[in-house]
């Protein structure tokens, strides 16, 4: 049986740029659940900014976001699409 799967967009900001390998390695773990992803850097606020869209299980959006969150300089936060859309 396969794993149900959620859409989910996963906003990061990152104003350490000493964690951005670490970002990168964690969204590259996640990489076959990632349906589009875009950064914008913003030097005004010294913030780089990326958007992450994935399908995948709940468990794994997640987790993605609690260790992107613990990271220093990070901040991650994820927002599900309702059931049957958004």
């Amino acid at each position: 049986m396969q794993e149900q799967t959620r859409l989910a967009h996963v906003a990061v900001m990152v104003r350490d740029r000493a964690s951005a390998e670490k970002v990168n390695a964690l969204l590259s773990a996640c990489g076959d659940y990632v349906v589009g992803r875009m950064g914008l850097p913003y030097p005004p606020k010294n913030t780089h900014i990326i958007s992450v869209v994935l399908d995948a299980p709940a468990d794994v959006i997640n987790s993605l976001s609690g260790k992107l969150g613990t990271l220093p300089g990070v901040a991650a936060k994820a927002m599900f699409a309702k059931d049957g859309g958004v």
